[in-house]
This record gives C-alpha cells, structure tokens and sequence, in this order.
C-alpha cells in the first residue's frame, strides 16, 4: 500500500511540474503570439531582433522584469498589497489542473493526461476563477491610489456581472451531458466528429458566443478592458506595482485566457477528439495514439487565442455603460432563453428515445 501511494505521489509530483512549466512557457510565447500578430494587423513586424525571428524575446522580458526594482510605495497596505499578486497568479495556475489534456491514458493507475479528475471539475474551474477577482480588489484597495481603486471597483462589477451569463451559458453543456466532470462532456462529444460537438450538433452555439463575450470580460481583455484602460486609469489596479509583483499579474491574465481556451474546447469543440470522428481508423502504435488526442487539444486551444488576439486588434473598447448594459441587458436574457430552448428540445427528444 505504502509504495502504491509513492507511485501515485511521484507520478503526480511529475504531472504537477510538467504541467505548471508548460503553462508558464505558453503564457510567455502567447505574449510573443499577440505582439507579433497585433504588429501584423498594425503593418509591422513585432518583435524581431532577439532570437531568430524574436523567439527568445519572452526570455528577455521576463529576465528583465525579474531583474528591475521592486518599488514599495509608502503608504500601502503592505501584507495586502504583497499578498493580491499571488491570490491572482496562484488562481490562474490552480484552474489548470482541473483541465484534461488528452484520452484516458493510465499509468501504474494514474491518469497522465490530467493532473486531478474530479466529478465536479467544471464547477470548480468556476469557483478558482471566481476567487481570482479577490486579488484584483485587493490590489486596488492595498495601493492606496484612486486609480487603482477605481480599476478594482470597475474589475469586480464587471467579473461578477459577466460570471452570471459565464454560467447560466453553461448550464445547456451540462443539459446535455448530463454532468459536470470535463471528462464526461467530453465523451459525449467524441462519437461523430465536428456533428457531435456542442457547438454543432448540439446546437450550443448560441451559448458559445456568450461564452465567449463573457470570457472575453472575465479576463479583463479588449474589448471589455476597462479595469485597466491606460487612457482614463493609468494603469488601473497594477498602476503601483512594479517588478516580479506586475510580472504576477501580467502572468495571471495570460494564464487566464490558456485556461479559458481549453475550457471553451472542452464545453463546446470536443476537447481531445479529433474532428474526423471514427471515419478514420486509428493509425501508429500506442504512442502516437496517446499524443495525437494532445496534438488535437492543442490546435483548438490556439485557435481560441488567436481569435482572443485578433479581438485585441480590430475592436474599440467599450464605455463602461455599455459594457455593463450588454452584460446585464443582453447576455444574461439570452443565456435564459438558451437554456429554456435546451430543456424543451431534450424534454422533447427523451419519448422518442
């Protein structure tokens, strides 16, 4: 029994590791995705002189900032202030490990592509994230500066306003499921290909699209990026911080948006599976059968961050009454009526059955 849970340890410990060094490492390389494709968008290149084609300026970014000094204002609240960067960072890591990466792949007993499989993983996700605004508020009152306050107060109206429509667009995924572990929704999606998807044959796209736009303000990106909108705050919220402590959220968001990727192919795009469904039998040995579901996970994942990208680059930023009255006026009404649609369309097709 004793060396059963040493396996399950040391299996896991390795899962944790590999799993938070890739998360990091893809939050870096988003930041060069977005420079260069927004410098596309722009007409110019981005980043281009460290590395061949700029690939190593992530590396330099984050020794630059690591490097640079870490200003403490005098009148902070400093256990607070120190303390708001981690609960957001430590929020944004935390949800990922909720996140199956592939097929059921086991060894020694232990899944290697999910760090934990629990019944309820969706549920969770959407509690981690939640608390996640604790650090933005935090940040905003600790800084003892009025715009910082402001971007706080600005942050956690918006997040609790668009975390109602979040969910409630949710709720036909789970409909359908009929449960919320990420798994099980998954499986659902995975008979037919792009028809069993959420978003196509069971005709969540509608629920997708809320989704997306409350995501969108979730994470605090353009075009509902009013919390730290540089030309009335400053810099909003992080305005006082400087150093690692500003890497820490600048990291959050990014880490943010991976995970909302992968929860948008979870929910709605069949996660692991691949698009072809079983029209194509399964080739290579029980490697390349393992991987190609990662390989699958990975394109849709990065789909879903350029569209965040190319968002950032064609759009304006909202007035925070629109963003506001879109969440509440908008989003929320949809989402119910989504879900009602949902009920009477399976309520409908279980006598046929």
């Amino acid at each position: 029994m004793e060396t059963s849970f040493l396996t399950f340890f040391l299996i896991s410990l390795v899962k944790v590791i590999v799993v938070v060094v890739i998360l990091l490492l893809s939050v870096a390389y988003t930041v060069l995705l977005e420079r260069k494709l927004v410098g596309r968008i722009q007409n110019r290149w981005g980043p281009s002189r460290v590395g061949p084609f700029g690939l190593l300026q992530p590396l330099v970014d984050g020794a630059k900032l690591f490097l640079k000094e870490d200003l403490m204002p005098e009148a902070v609240h400093r256990p607070l202030y120190i303390l708001a960067p981690v609960i957001a960072l430590s929020c944004a890591l935390l949800s990922i490990a909720m996140v199956p990466f592939g097929a059921d792949v086991r060894w020694h007993g232990v899944d290697l592509f999910q760090i934990s499989d629990v019944g309820i993983g969706l549920l969770i996700i959407l509690g981690i994230t939640s608390v996640g605004v604790y650090g933005i508020a935090l940040s905003g009152w600790s800084s003892n500066n009025k715009y910082s306050l402001l971007g706080a107060l600005r942050a956690s109206a918006q997040v609790i306003s668009y975390e109602l429509a979040l969910g409630l667009a949710l709720i036909g995924v789970v409909l359908r499921a009929g449960s919320l572990s990420l798994r099980d929704i998954v499986n659902v999606q995975a008979t037919h290909g792009l028809i069993s998807w959420n978003f196509f044959g069971g005709f969540q796209f509608v629920a997708f699209f809320i989704y997306l736009m409350a995501a969108y303000a979730e994470t605090n990106r353009s075009p509902f990026d009013l919390p730290e909108a540089e030309s009335e705050l400053t810099a909003g919220y992080h305005t006082e911080y400087s150093s690692m402590k500003f890497a820490m959220f600048f990291m959050a968001e990014y880490a943010n948006m991976i995970t909302v990727g992968c929860v948008a192919t979870l929910l709605f795009f069949g996660g692991w599976t691949s698009p072809f469904g079983n029209l194509i039998p399964a080739v290579g040995g029980p490697i390349v059968q393992a991987l190609l579901p990662v390989f699958w996970f990975v394109v849709k994942v990065f789909g879903f961050l350029f569209l965040y990208i190319w968002v950032r680059g064609t759009l304006p930023r909202f007035r925070y009454d629109q963003l506001m009255g879109f969440g509440w006026k908008f989003l929320v009404p949809v989402a119910i009526a989504n879900i009602v649609v949902t009920s009477l369309w399976m309520g409908l097709r279980v006598p046929m059955q």
